[in-house]
């Protein structure tokens, strides 16, 4: 994959975050194609692997010809790299979302809440499973040993902190919840923090339900360090 194709598709992944569907892709053909091709390559590789995995087994699994991935794609690396997009869309999506109730109930909808399981009670909904934590970890491996593949993901990553930081702070102000640093640095920590946790559980053999409640506690063991505690009422 050249520089050119790949600075288009970080800028097609970054407006991905932030912009309408409707101006991301041509045609509603070639967006449903794209995303029968990336559901069957996230499906063949929860089976062999990332090495394992071949352009034709993707194009088998999705029903497609050759010709169709790579009017698509250039390359496998292509593709696995807006698959992580994806995934960091929903991740993005759902965290939003769980923002937005908590914004429209206000302090009020949780008043037994410490401001730790607030934080902890908004993230909890981005949780990866097995399958997405492996195939992000290898993604991070091919991109360690590929220059170019390394500036797509990184740049990816910017858009994500990005994203986080903007929740960070509508719940801030939703909540009064205030942070012993800038919000971009909060967004910084709680991603390097999540992307450890969840590859070390996934590591240490636990199944879905047991890395999401190990995440869970090491963001609340961060946010406890981040967070600054609200104030004792006098008296």
């Amino acid at each position: 994959m050249g520089t050119a194709q790949l600075r288009s598709l970080v800028e097609h992944l970054g407006s991905c975050m932030v912009t309408d569907v409707s101006d991301r892709e041509p045609s509603q053909r070639r967006e449903r194609t794209r995303q029968r091709l990336m559901d069957a390559a996230a499906q063949v590789f929860a089976e062999v692997g990332l090495d394992g995995e071949t352009v034709e087994t993707i194009c088998e699994r999705a029903g497609y010809t050759r010709g169709a991935f790579y009017s698509n794609f250039e390359t496998k690396d292509e593709l696995f790299l807006e698959l992580a997009g994806r995934v960091a869309r929903e991740q993005v999506e759902a965290v939003e979302r769980r923002v937005r109730e908590m914004v429209a109930g206000g302090p009020t909808d949780a008043p037994a809440l410490t401001p730790i399981e607030i934080v902890q009670r908004v993230l909890e909904v981005s949780g990866d499973g097995r399958t997405t934590i492996l195939l992000m970890s290898e993604i991070r491996i091919r991109a360690m040993r590929s220059p170019e593949l390394a500036a797509a993901y990184l740049a990816l990553g910017d858009e994500m902190v990005k994203s986080v930081e903007q929740i960070i702070g509508e719940l801030s102000t939703a909540h009064g919840l205030r942070f012993r640093t800038s919000a971009v640095e909060v967004a910084r920590l709680l991603i390097m923090l999540y992307e450890g946790a969840s590859a070390r559980a996934a590591m240490a053999g636990f199944d879905d339900e047991a890395i999401a409640a190990t995440v869970s506690d090491e963001i609340g063991a961060l946010a406890l360090l981040l967070v600054v505690p609200p104030a004792a009422p006098l008296g």
